[in-house]
């Protein structure tokens, strides 16, 4: 992303712009991400599984006797997510001693088509230049996380909220197919590899996910209720339904919008 100067320049002159891609474990959330950040000038990706505590840490589910990854009070290290989101606010560059592991997991690739990718990059390009000629300069934070709208203190970070919905029989068998996760130790480039243990989607995965984002949905409703108005201005999008480039097209017309409203206040 590069130095963004001193403090005062980055009061007066950057606009770092916090995008968030939620939904549940195997929505594809992290694949969008990625496709929106080679579309995005001046962007970066925040995965929340960073902001997992070391495996130590991780609690153990009192009713099957496994360490439970998936419940929102421990499964993620709020205050650190939460300071880091801010500095990113601030400063538009990721912490320094914050260290990713997405890159050890398994990466399937779901292409997207030249036109969609060359389309809206010429569209945020256009707007970058024009912003710069007006001396200011846009910053793209995509924070994706299974958990993104639990936690109020980090939502309220998101200049947009976008919801990657799925039927849980495709989450499941996704998740099946996968060999498993690195976890986030900070300051260990490898990380922990961890396996789901038999029958961890049903007793863990998935009871987690409905209790986590619950309050979000009209009438408790997970998989079919609208939005409860809890998060504002969240975006439900049907992650199945669509393909890869249908769910970058709307992701995109999102940014659009929330550009818009960002240059009227």
């Amino acid at each position: 992303m590069g130095d963004l100067s001193n403090g005062d320049t980055i009061k007066q002159k950057t606009r770092v712009i916090l995008v968030g891609i939620g939904g549940a474990t195997c929505s594809g959330k992290t694949t969008l991400a990625k496709h929106l950040a080679r579309i995005l000038p001046n962007s970066v990706i925040i995965h929340q599984d960073d902001f997992a505590p070391p495996q130590e840490q991780i609690p153990v589910h009192p009713v099957y006797n496994v360490q439970d990854w998936d419940a929102p009070a421990g499964a993620i290290d709020w205050p650190r997510m939460i300071e880091s989101l801010k500095e990113v606010k601030r400063t538009g560059v990721i912490p320094p001693e914050h260290i990713s592991h997405d890159h050890l997991n398994e990466q399937k690739d779901i292409p997207l088509s030249e036109d969609i990718k060359l389309r809206w990059f010429r569209y945020f390009e256009e707007i970058q230049g024009n912003a710069e000629r007006d001396g200011d300069k846009i910053v793209w934070g995509l924070v994706d996380g299974f958990l993104l709208y639990w936690h109020p203190n980090v939502y309220e970070q998101l200049d947009a909220r976008v919801f990657l919905r799925v039927p849980e029989k495709v989450l499941q068998q996704r998740r099946h197919e996968r060999h498993g996760y690195h976890t986030a130790v900070q300051f260990d480039p490898e990380g922990s590899l961890w396996r789901d243990p038999p029958h961890y989607w049903e007793q863990i995965v998935w009871p987690a996910y409905l209790e986590a984002n619950r309050e979000i949905f009209a009438g408790g409703d997970v998989e079919h209720g609208g939005s409860s108005g809890k998060v504002p201005q969240l975006v439900l999008i049907d992650g199945i339904e669509h393909s890869m480039g249908d769910l970058v097209e709307r992701c995109c017309d999102v940014l659009k919008e929330t550009l818009l409203k960002i240059r009227t206040k």
